[in-house]
């Protein structure tokens, strides 16, 4: 018997919010289904040239009042990134809290605007530095 990773799939409440959000981290649409008679929309994002490692945003027309709920239960999405430093301030530019800042040159948390957390990897590791090192952490992660 042979496992294949398919996809993850997290239900969203704005899907245009969402959507920038997973952009600023670099993910791109590769597929988009809109279901009529269920009154949803998937759209699959991955990361540029890696379509087989797609996070589905699942968009429910008429809404969804459990949205956002703290979705600590889902555990959380992971990315690796050449520099973690980079990111991070690209995704605090655009107004996303860092919740874990990345002080130890290797991993940084922050939410999605559907209360996802998502783990930033850096691949291999950094040198310590400011203002990574001292920032606290915002909220929960």
């Amino acid at each position: 018997m042979s496992l294949r990773y398919l996809h993850t799939m997290v239900r969203v409440k704005d899907l245009e919010k969402s959507m920038a959000f997973y952009r600023l981290l670099g993910l791109e649409e590769t597929r988009r289904t809109e279901n009529e008679q269920g009154r949803f929309t998937l759209i699959f994002m991955a990361p540029p040239g890696q379509p087989e490692c797609p996070v589905e945003l699942t968009y429910n027309w008429d809404g969804d009042e459990g949205l956002p709920s703290d979705s600590r239960h889902f555990g959380h999405l992971a990315y690796q990134t050449d520099d973690i430093y980079a990111l991070c301030q690209k995704l605090m530019d655009a107004g996303v809290t860092i919740n874990r800042p990345p002080r130890d040159g290797h991993m940084a948390f922050v939410r999605s605007p559907d209360n996802i957390s998502i783990e930033l990897l850096q691949d291999g590791k950094l040198e310590p530095k400011e203002p990574w090192a001292s920032m606290e952490n915002t909220g929960h992660w």
